[in-house]
């Protein structure tokens, strides 16, 4: 009983903040380049010239850059950049997008053989 106690309280402690690392410029860089993620039903790829790909049941392309230790996109016909704070999982294998009000965007690498 105390054994199953012990496992209880451990699944509901939040996940530590430690498991996940804040991007600075270089290393969001490396973390999208020639990359491709998989989000919950869509699909981006980061090109190294500065296009993106999302496709969500039809295409769409856009720009991204990195700019202040931020990620950064345009989506056409606008013409307004929204950037995010970029966050890699201590293992290496899933990012998370932070807007400035909070919302998290969780992509995994789907690039990796």
């Amino acid at each position: 009983m105390i054994r199953m106690i012990l496992i209880l309280t451990v699944l509901a402690v939040p996940a530590s903040a430690a498991e996940w690392q804040k991007l600075n410029n270089e290393e969001i860089q490396q973390a999208l380049a020639s990359r491709v993620l998989q989000y919950s039903s869509a699909t981006q790829d980061f090109f190294t010239d500065g296009r993106t790909l999302y496709e969500e049941r039809q295409p769409s392309w856009g720009r991204w850059l990195v700019s202040g230790d931020r990620y950064c996109s345009v989506w056409p016909p606008s013409t307004e950049w929204t950037c995010y704070d970029l966050e890699q999982h201590e293992r290496g294998l899933m990012l998370r997008f932070i807007s400035d009000s909070g919302t998290i965007t969780k992509g995994v690498y789907i690039d990796l053989n």
